[in-house]
């Protein structure tokens, strides 16, 4: 495993936008998360998480610097070659679930397939063992409405992983849940990571970043690692 590149590496990424002064978002950062790492990225609001999210996800470019995303230099991909290292390599859960309440627990799960090779029965089949992952295998014809908001996370985490990526990307998963439901999630999160999954959530609750075996913080554009104490960062 030593022999693996890290599942993200940063080089000295920033990212600004047009003003006067142009707003620097994103100072030059450098990251590496290897795999089977967990990860929390905190930060309050306007610390420049979204911006680091967006990066992270391939859903924006860096105005400098490399980001390699399991070996691949990413930067100066088009935007079809990003979409497919994208599909493969990131899942994605998101604070609100973003199901589609017509669709069964299911179908919502098989959507991320279908671009993906192999027939229906195929992709129904990795489906269902990815809601059976997230202890959802009960639920597989429920529709979202029926659903309560840890059961809809649950899904999206599943849809998120059927594709088995390299890395699941959570932006404050637990953002709309009560705070049972929140451990619930974190709970399921700690599974995942002992199964080898690689986690990186970006938060702002110390709850969530708590289960994390690594924290680093960003403000106002700057990422430092976490020293250990809530005062001081690295």
């Amino acid at each position: 495993m030593s022999n693996l590149p890290p599942v993200v590496e940063l080089i000295d990424v920033s990212r600004s936008f047009p003003g006067t002064p142009p707003v620097e978002a994103l100072q030059p950062t450098n990251l590496r998360i290897n795999k089977g790492d967990y990860v929390a990225i905190v930060g309050p609001s306007g610390s420049g998480k979204s911006t680091l999210l967006h990066i992270l996800g391939l859903l924006d470019y860096p105005t400098d610097g490399t980001y390699f995303l399991d070996g691949i230099d990413t930067s100066h991909l088009s935007e079809p070659e990003r979409a497919g290292v994208r599909s493969v390599g990131i899942g994605f859960v998101f604070q609100s679930f973003h199901l589609l309440n017509h669709r069964t627990a299911l179908e919502n799960v098989m959507l991320a397939e279908i671009y993906r090779p192999g027939g229906q029965s195929e992709r129904r089949e990795r489906s269902v063992a990815a809601l059976q992952q997230v202890g959802l295998g009960h639920r597989v014809d429920a529709f979202p409405t029926t659903l309560s908001g840890g059961e809809k996370q649950r899904v999206a985490v599943a849809r998120a992983l059927v594709g088995k990526p390299s890395l699941l990307l959570a932006d404050e998963p637990t953002g709309n849940l009560d705070s049972v439901t929140s451990a619930q999630i974190l709970d399921m999160f700690d599974d995942l990571h002992a199964l080898g999954i690689t986690l990186a959530v970006i938060t702002h609750d110390d709850d969530v970043s708590g289960r994390a075996e690594r924290r680093v913080a960003i403000r106002d554009g700057v990422l430092s690692e976490y020293a250990g104490t809530d005062e001081v960062w690295a």
